[in-house]
């Protein structure tokens, strides 16, 4: 096992952390991830410090935070001075937005299943799918 001081190169950083090499270049372009140490060559160096930064932002991805969300929660999680409320109103209208997005979905899943509904799905040309999608 590697030592927190030891570096790794973009694959084992990429495998370490469940992002992949093309992410953790593009969070690295958007400044969620510090430039990072490099070779003489220029190959990127990561530490267990940035490693462990992709895991946060991996996860904050996976509960649909944006990148701008990600990056205000990354300067909290790196503030020991943070107020548990700036972290908790990012997280409460995450969660506004998310339900929002759930009652569009909703609705255009039921508009679509009453179009399915009303369509025979036949050999006849007439398609209230169609119709519908027509305006």
């Amino acid at each position: 096992m590697k030592s927190a001081m030891e570096l790794f190169n973009i694959g084992e950083a990429a495998a370490r952390s469940g992002v992949s090499a093309k992410m953790l270049r593009h969070y690295e372009s958007l400044g969620l991830l510090p430039k990072v140490a490099r070779t003489e060559s220029g190959y990127r160096l990561y530490s267990e410090r940035e490693v462990h930064t992709l895991r946060f932002i991996r996860r904050a991805r996976d509960l649909g935070f944006s990148m701008a969300e990600i990056a205000d929660l990354l300067k909290l999680w790196q503030n020991r001075r943070r107020s548990s409320a700036d972290v908790k109103r990012i997280a409460q209208t995450h969660i506004a937005d998310l339900e929002r997005r759930l009652a569009e979905m909703t609705a255009m899943k039921n508009s679509l299943q009453q179009l399915v509904h009303c369509c025979h799905g036949d050999e006849r040309p007439d398609c209230p799918i169609l119709e519908g999608l027509a305006g």
